[in-house]
């Protein structure tokens, strides 16, 4: 079996592939400073909840956008799995054609996306849209073509950024808004949350589509943590929650000598 971990800024992101390659188990941890020991201890845990013999990891894929973490990561695979895990890099091969003027600058996250688009909807211009702690767009052409992309404040950073801030804002839940006129602050916070994230993302969906497609046929794909509360919004063509583990499994399937 082959475990993943996407290791963002808020929480890292895991998932257990068995051999038919799809994902059998899929859990979250938050992404606070923690020990080798206790991530494997986590890990054991969800393994044993689920009832999955360790025994029966034979590789570990790791993506992460969180330096400081990777060290603690790479010494619990190595202590209690006896694995030496993957890192998801720009070094490996991914089956694009970067266009991207500095390769080593992308984000890891991104780049297992990427992969994952190219192999679900070949042969097809894409735009990525990944809700996480930041939200990114990346732009990819039908012939695998990795154009570039646009990084801007996630949802739960603008309300964390409105409450630190400000001196009497306080910290809202991020939720779907139908009424986009509140009668409270903290209905007023959230609609201006929720619909100014929306407008932003079909602004940059706009200005992608004339930019590198010239107004060709563009599939939308959305995946991320909130991605979820814009799926009646119409602002996507396809859901894929897990299309960075589904990114995570191609590599690890296309790079036999590195992982």
């Amino acid at each position: 079996m082959l475990l993943c971990l996407d290791v963002g800024n808020s929480h890292i992101f895991g998932g257990l592939f068995n051999e038919d390659a799809r994902v059998k188990v899929s859990f979250r941890i938050t992404s606070k400073a923690h020990t080798s020991d206790e991530f494997a201890i986590f890990l054991l845990q969800v393994l044993r909840e689920n009832q999955i013999n360790p025994s029966l990891i034979s590789k570990i894929c790791i993506c992460s956008v969180v330096p400081h973490l990777d060290y603690s990561l790479r010494a619990a695979c190595i202590k209690y799995f006896s694995i030496h895990p993957f890192f998801i890099s720009s070094e490996m091969k991914t089956g694009l054609v970067m266009q991207y003027a500095k390769a080593r600058e992308l984000g890891a996250d991104r780049l297992a996306n990427a992969i994952a688009a190219i192999e679900l909807f070949p042969n097809e211009n894409v735009i990525i849209l990944d809700f996480g702690t930041a939200i990114t767009l990346c732009a990819i052409d039908a012939h695998k073509n990795y154009l570039g992309g646009s990084i801007f404040p996630g949802l739960r950073l603008l309300v964390e950024s409105l409450a630190k801030n400000t001196a009497k804002l306080p910290i809202v839940d991020v939720v779907n808004v139908k009424n986009p006129v509140a009668k409270t602050t903290v209905a007023g916070i959230q609609s201006g949350i929720f619909y100014g994230t929306l407008g932003a993302c079909r602004e940059m969906i706009a200005q992608y589509r004339a930019h590198c497609f010239q107004d060709e046929g563009v599939k939308v794909i959305a995946t991320g943590g909130f991605s979820g509360l814009f799926e009646k919004s119409k602002l996507y063509d396809v859901l894929v929650p897990n299309l960075i583990l589904q990114g995570m499994y191609l590599a690890v399937k296309n790079n036999p000598d590195l992982a």
